[in-house]
């Protein structure tokens, strides 16, 4: 059973490729540990296609928050980058990733909006997995 409350998580990552598979596992572990075992999978492919633009594309930090509400589930990378996403990767690209086109075909939704919080620049790319 979904969970009814909402809740949140983030996790800052470095600008190094590894942290995509530190973010699938710790996705994993947060949607199991909140009973939503039967979106992992689909939430794991985007999660990790949202990290990996951050951290390929980007020169700076990123972060993965993932937020649970209302049976909704929307999982985003934050990267330092203010420049929206290259019109590219709304392509299905190489053996280099599959870009932007693999969560607008797996995602409920998806958007991205530009950020400036602190004083620090950067843009946030999300997408949602409803419950049902």
């Amino acid at each position: 059973m979904p969970p009814a409350d909402p809740w949140e998580y983030a996790l800052y990552i470095p600008n190094d490729l590894r942290a995509v598979t530190v973010a699938r596992r710790t996705l994993r572990l947060i949607l199991t540990i909140h009973g939503l075992i039967r979106l992992t999978d689909t939430a794991e492919l985007l999660a990790a296609e949202l990290v990996s633009n951050a951290v390929r594309h980007t020169k700076g930090p990123a972060a993965l928050r993932v937020r649970w509400s209302a049976g909704v589930l929307r999982i985003g990378a934050w990267d330092a980058d203010p420049e929206p996403p290259p019109p590219g990767e709304l392509e299905v690209l190489g053996e280099e990733g599959r870009g932007l086109a693999l969560v607008a075909a797996c995602a409920d939704l998806w958007g991205w909006q530009p950020l400036a919080r602190h004083g620090n620049r950067g843009k946030y790319v999300w997408c949602e997995l409803a419950a049902a």
